[in-house]
């Protein structure tokens, strides 16, 4: 009882009406006072970042912005128009305020809870995640308190965050799947992308008389198991060069191994060597399977002739390298011009430098 007639007496003394905020989360206040009573003359104190609503009996009255004023019905000309002043000017008032914080509320996250599935260029069918932070205001006091606030004396942040947040999520998703942009070129469009997305959902947060002032998306990633392996692929294009990396990491092995004899690991050493040794014959067997220099083309002019061993036909050759091929009185020749193959014992410009040549060295 004795606190009941405490509040009732503070209640008719109440003359300055005003809100300071120590949150920073909320962003609506109603200003409570016994029996919602005004009275004449009180001041209202209205901040820079707030706005103050009068309701008076579900409807909104008055809205003011920031300043300092005296409550009197007769400078509040909505409020009058609702009430029926039977007890003149003088009399105390009834009318809820709500105070309204107009201040950025910045960082914010948002974030997808579940991969979204989209068709990329590079890699086919890829699952995303994305995240980032945004800002907001309060943009229209009536509406917010319409379509959020209701009856709720301490609105907080938190209350819309979620809604907002689900916003985000289905304007990217949609955006980022008609934008048809690769994967790999996301990043370059993320500022770009937040503005888009931003403009793109401003109509569906202006019901809420709000207003999403900043989009930022901070990170767009692929599954973990996808990274791995684009990871090795990067890895692989720095590498460049596979057998002279292999040859440059063995090389550094052996000489540590070579620095440090007492502390060498047998098994180890043996591996290297087995390593550099396969490595030596990969090198050679390259080396043999590498084509020989291009031999000369004969001189304009020059004769070239074929012949054939084993019914299989070589050439064509000029005289000196045919000469070379090991050729008998008994191997058969041709070349253009010629109606079919002879023997070289027919030839007599080859049977004559065939009968010069010295016979070849015995076996060994």
């Amino acid at each position: 009882m004795v606190l009941l007639i405490g509040n009732i007496f503070r209640g008719q003394f109440i003359d300055v009406i005003e809100w300071l905020d120590n949150t920073n989360t909320t962003m609506v206040y109603r200003f409570e006072r016994f029996n919602n009573e005004i009275k004449q003359g009180a001041k209202l104190i209205v901040r820079p970042g707030q706005m103050a609503v009068f309701v008076n009996e579900g409807q909104v009255a008055d809205v003011f912005q920031e300043g300092t004023y005296e409550l009197y019905t007769r400078n509040l000309p909505i409020l009058s128009t609702l009430k029926a002043w039977s007890y003149g000017f003088n009399s105390p008032f009834k009318a809820e305020v709500y105070f309204f914080s107009t201040r950025n509320f910045t960082n914010l996250k948002w974030g997808t809870q579940n991969p979204i599935t989209l068709r990329d260029a590079d890699f086919g069918p890829v699952r995303l995640r994305a995240f980032g932070t945004y800002a907001m205001k309060v943009k229209t006091p009536k509406d917010m308190l319409e379509q959020l606030v209701s009856t709720d004396g301490l609105f907080q942040v938190e209350e819309i965050s979620n809604q907002i947040r689900n916003e985000i999520v289905s304007s990217f998703a949609s955006w980022v799947g008609r934008s048809k942009i690769p994967v790999l070129d996301l990043a370059a469009q993320y500022r770009d992308l937040g503005t888009k997305i931003r403009t793109e959902i401003q109509p569906d947060i202006d019901r809420f008389g709000l207003e999403l002032t900043q989009l930022l998306i901070e990170n767009i990633s692929l599954p973990p198991e996808v990274e791995a392996v684009l990871d090795k692929r990067t890895s692989m294009g720095i590498l460049g060069n596979m057998n002279q990396y292999t040859q440059f990491q063995a090389a550094n092995a052996i000489e540590a191994a070579a620095n440090n004899p007492s502390g060498g690991n047998p098994a180890m050493d043996w591996g290297m060597g087995m390593a550099m040794a396969q490595q030596l014959a990969n090198n050679l067997g390259q080396a043999n399977n590498q084509p020989s220099p291009a031999t000369p083309p004969p001189p304009p002019g020059a004769e070239l002739w074929h012949f054939s061993r084993n019914g299989q036909t070589f050439g064509p050759f000029p005289v000196e390298q045919l000469l070379q091929q090991g050729l008998t009185a008994d191997t058969y020749v041709w070349k253009a011009g010629m109606p079919a193959w002879v023997k070289v014992a027919e030839v007599p410009a080859l049977a004559s430098r065939l009968s010069t040549m010295p016979p070849p060295p015995p076996p060994a």
